[in-house]
């Protein structure tokens, strides 16, 4: 059984750093692409980053490029984003997602709240 699980969201201020890990098991970790999607109240799950297998490639949502930086460590099957420079509208649930093609696991999600 796959199992994605998300920690490492909090309530912060404006202007604070947060990390947040995802922890993969039940799957070949180091085949599969990873992705940080979002989902704020009202609003539809969007992809904030995402990384292939080798993590060689990285892309971003261009709302958090320059302060999110996504990464993973194949030998520890976990995927982190590194989140610096958080603003309100950087509120959400925050959830990672595995997939070879497509997205075909998902964690159960992790809220970051952000105050200004």
């Amino acid at each position: 059984q796959v199992q994605l699980v998300e920690s490492g969201g909090g309530l912060v201020q404006a202007g604070d750093s947060l990390r947040l890990s995802c922890v993969a098991s039940g799957l070949t970790f180091s085949r599969y692409g990873m992705g940080w999607f979002r989902q704020a109240p009202g609003k539809e799950r969007e992809l904030v980053a995402r990384i292939t297998s080798g993590g060689g490639v990285t892309q971003y949502a261009e709302s958090v490029k320059g302060r999110f930086t996504i990464s993973r460590d194949n030998s520890k099957n976990t995927v982190y984003i590194q989140m610096n420079s958080l603003k309100p509208e950087d509120t959400a649930v925050y959830y990672c997602a595995a997939g070879l093609l497509g997205w075909q696991y998902w964690g159960q999600g992790t809220q970051v709240s952000v105050s200004s």
